[in-house]
């Protein structure tokens, strides 16, 4: 069944979602606006669709994961399809089977859509060309999180209309975040300027070579920014210590009440999770009326419904 998009023929050509930087602007957009289409079926008494009656998705999760791995199983069950929730230590591999003797076997059970986390940056593309499953990246190493970016510039677009002409800063622990990779991605070829906001010790080295800007400070650019996104200092990558102590890392890059006095009044709060409060924000910033973290929730769910979707139909018309 070709898509239709605008009165034309727009067929989905990707089988697997392994990042946004291969994306086009059109292409992030149509799964956007697929997404849309999806919201109204977690409002019906019966919350289900048949897009994926008689396929089965395997949730492959190496890393601990709550929002991702549940959100991902319920956009699934929500399409009609069969999930299977994997973890490592409920499996072969904590008997040292491979990644890709872990998927081959799954994949031998006739599973047509592979959702994965893995530390291993490059776990997902590796997986898509040994398999002839769909595989959708649900974070790899420091690499990418795209559907993380995706639900972030859906629920960014939903809110303000456009991400065009905005600023957005993306807040803390940007070396180890694949979530702030996949919003740059998805941010600038939508229109946004992003800014990389942390001390130096938590900037990627390759900062320079990205399409953004880099500012040490939140305070410079807190009356400048239209969204603020807060990540989560991930302690278990650190290795090291990279700020002298927690307490200082949340007076300089904190997002405090009274540093949203000087904020714009409808700047978008936002934070991937889980939130490190008192750290990376405060609970009355995390719980206020500028903050839409439960519904980046709520909007991961219809991104993923059309992700998996879109994936699904890509292999059918190739078959």
């Amino acid at each position: 069944m070709a898509l239709i998009r605008k009165g034309k023929q727009f067929p989905w050509q990707h089988k697997h979602l392994l990042g946004l930087r291969e994306l086009s602007t059109e292409e992030i957009t149509y799964i956007l606006d697929t997404a849309k289409g999806f919201e109204q079926i977690s409002t019906r008494p019966v919350k289900k669709a048949p897009p994926l009656r008689g396929k089965v998705v395997v949730n492959l999760f190496f890393e601990d994961s709550t929002r991702t791995r549940n959100s991902f199983a319920l956009a699934a069950g929500r399409l009609s399809a069969d999930v299977i929730d994997f973890t490592q230590k409920a499996s072969s591999v904590s008997k040292g089977e491979t990644l890709l003797d872990t998927a081959k076997n799954l994949e031998a059970m006739g599973i047509d859509i592979v959702v994965i986390r893995h530390s291993a940056a490059g776990a997902a593309k590796f997986l898509s060309r040994n398999i002839n499953a769909c595989v959708v990246n649900a974070g790899d190493g420091y690499c990418e999180h795209p559907t993380q970016g995706l639900l972030d510039v859906y629920t960014i677009r939903k809110i303000k209309g456009s991400l065009k002409g905005l600023k957005i800063a993306i807040v803390g622990d940007i070396a180890h975040s694949r979530v702030a990779r996949s919003d740059m991605w998805a941010m600038t070829k939508l229109g946004a300027e992003v800014i990389f906001v942390g001390p130096p010790t938590l900037m990627p080295t390759e900062v320079s070579r990205l399409p953004v800007s880099v500012s040490y400070s939140l305070d410079e650019v807190i009356e400048k920014v239209d969204v603020v996104n807060m990540l989560r200092i991930q302690f278990e990558r650190l290795g090291g210590n990279p700020f002298p102590s927690i307490r200082e890392y949340s007076h300089y890059f904190g997002l405090t009440v009274e540093r949203m006095k000087r904020a714009k009044p409808d700047i978008m709060v936002m934070h991937p999770g889980p939130i490190n409060r008192g750290l990376e924000m405060e609970s009355e910033v995390a719980d206020g009326k500028n903050s839409v973290i439960l519904q980046q929730v709520t909007n991961g769910l219809a991104v993923r419904m059309a992700v998996l979707f879109l994936v699904n139909q890509a292999a059918a018309q190739a078959s």
